[in-house]
C-alpha cells in the first residue's frame, strides 16, 4: 500500500529516507522551543515559565534567565532567586537580549518571559522571536511566554471578542513550530459577569484549538518520518462533496460554521461527469464560487468511479468529515442497488458522513 512519500510498508523511498535523516540531524543539533501561552492577561503564564525553569535548575540542568517581563510579580522573582541572569544589552535605551553574551554561555535551557517585543532600530534583529530563532539555532533551548492576543493571526478574533489587540505580534507559524505549548489555565474569577465569563471561555477555547495543532503536526511529521499515512488529526478537516444537484450553499455555510469553530480546514470538491447540461455546468460554476467565497480549497477531480476518487481525495488530505447531498426521491430500483453514497457511507473508515437532504 502506497503513502504519501512514494512509499510501500515494505519498501522506503531512498530520498524519503534521506530527508528524515536530515530532518533528524537538523532536531538533533537545535535547541527545543517550549512556548507558555496565555488567553488573557494575569493567567500567571509568566510564573509557570520561572517555576518550571527553577525545577529545571535543581534537578541539575544548566538554566539561565535572559528576559524578565517589566513589574514580574514580587513571588515570581523570588522564585528564581537562585538562577543566573544573563543581563540584556541596551540599544537606544531599549534592553534587548544579549545574544552574543548567550552564545558565548551556551546554557541547556534560556528563560525569555514575553516573546512578542520589538527590537529598536540597531539591533541585530528586527524581533525578539527572531533572537530566539537564533539562539534555537545554536543549540540552546528556550522556555517562552506569550498572549493569545500577541499572536498574528489570533488578532482579528481577539479583537471581536475583547474589542481590542495590541500592535505586537509574533507569526503563528513561530509558535506552531514549537515542541511544546502549554496553555496556563486561570481559576474562575469570583463574582465575574456572565459576558466576561463568556469571553474568557471563548479566549480559551482558542488557546486549546491551538496547542491541539501543534500536538497535530507533531503527530503527522512522526508518521510521515515512519512512512504511515493517517487518516485523522486533532483538527477538523471537512470535505464538502458537490454536485449540480446538491445544495452547495448549505453544505458550506454548515462546514464553514464548524470549521470556524474548530479552527479546522475547509476543502471543497466536484468530480467531473459526462454529458452535463448547461444548467447543471451552470450549477458547478455558482458552487465552485461559492466554495471560494467560504474560503474552501477547491479541487475538481477527474475519475471513472466517483465514490473512489472521493475517498482517495479524502484519505489524502486526512479529511476527518464529509459533508454531501443525497435526494429523497429514489425508484424501487434504486432502492435496490448501491448508491455512490452507499459507497461512501460504508467506505469511509475513519471518517464522519453527514447527509443533507436534498
Amino acid at each position: 500500500m502506497a503513502t504519501d512519500e512514494g512509499t510501500s510498508f515494505g519498501r522506503r523511498d531512498p530520498e524519503a529516507l534521506l530527508r528524515n535523516i536530515e530532518a533528524g540531524e537538523r532536531a538533533s543539533r537545535a535547541g527545543q522551543l517550549k512556548v507558555f501561552l496565555g488567553y488573557a492577561p494575569g493567567v500567571g503564564k509568566s510564573f509557570r515559565l520561572l517555576d518550571e525553569g527553577r525545577r529545571r535548575h535543581e534537578r541539575g540542568e544548566d538554566v539561565v534567565v535572559a528576559a524578565l517581563q517589566p513589574g514580574v510579580q514580587p513571588e515570581a522573582a523570588r522564585v528564581i532567586h537562585d538562577l543566573e541572569l544573563v543581563p540584556p544589552r541596551e540599544v537606544d535605551g531599549v534592553q534587548v537580549l544579549d545574544l552574543d553574551a548567550l552564545i558565548r554561555r551556551r546554557p541547556r535551557v534560556c528563560l525569555v518571559d514575553g516573546l512578542a517585543y520589538d527590537n529598536p532600530p540597531g539591533a541585530r534583529h528586527a524581533r525578539r522571536y527572531q533572537d530566539v530563532e537564533e539562539m534555537l539555532e545554536a543549540g540552546i533551548s528556550v522556555l517562552t511566554t506569550i498572549g493569545l492576543e500577541y499572536i498574528a493571526e489570533q488578532q482579528d478574533f481577539v479583537r471581536q471578542i475583547a474589542g481590542h489587540a495590541p500592535v505586537q505580534s509574533v507569526p503563528q507559524a513561530f509558535v506552531s513550530r514549537a515542541d511544546e505549548v502549554v496553555v496556563v489555565d486561570a481559576p474562575p474569577e469570583a463574582g465575574a459577569d456572565p459576558g466576561r465569563a463568556n469571553e474568557l471561555n471563548a479566549l480559551r477555547q482558542r488557546a486549546l484549538l491551538l496547542a491541539a495543532e501543534v500536538v497535530d503536526r507533531q503527530l503527522e511529521d512522526y508518521l510521515r518520518r515512519e512512512g504511515v499515512r493517517s487518516s485523522w488529526g486533532t483538527q477538523e478537516r471537512i470535505l464538502v462533496c458537490m454536485t449540480p444537484r446538491a445544495n452547495a450553499a448549505k453544505m458550506l455555510e454548515a462546514a464553514r460554521r464548524a470549521v470556524d469553530r474548530f479552527h479546522g480546514e475547509l476543502f471543497a470538491i466536484y468530480v467531473v461527469q459526462p454529458r452535463l447540461t448547461e444548467e447543471d455546468r451552470m450549477a458547478n460554476e455558482r458552487n465552485a464560487a461559492l466554495a471560494v467565497a467560504q474560503g474552501a480549497r477547491l479541487d475538481v477531480l477527474d475519475g471513472r468511479d466517483p465514490a473512489a476518487t472521493i475517498l482517495g481525495y479524502a484519505t489524502r488530505h486526512n479529511v476527518t468529515q464529509m459533508f454531501v447531498g443525497h435526494t429523497l426521491k429514489r425508484t424501487w430500483a434504486a432502492r435496490l442497488r448501491s448508491t455512490p453514497l452507499d459507497r461512501l457511507v460504508r467506505e469511509a473508515e475513519g471518517i464522519d458522513v453527514r447527509v443533507f437532504p436534498q
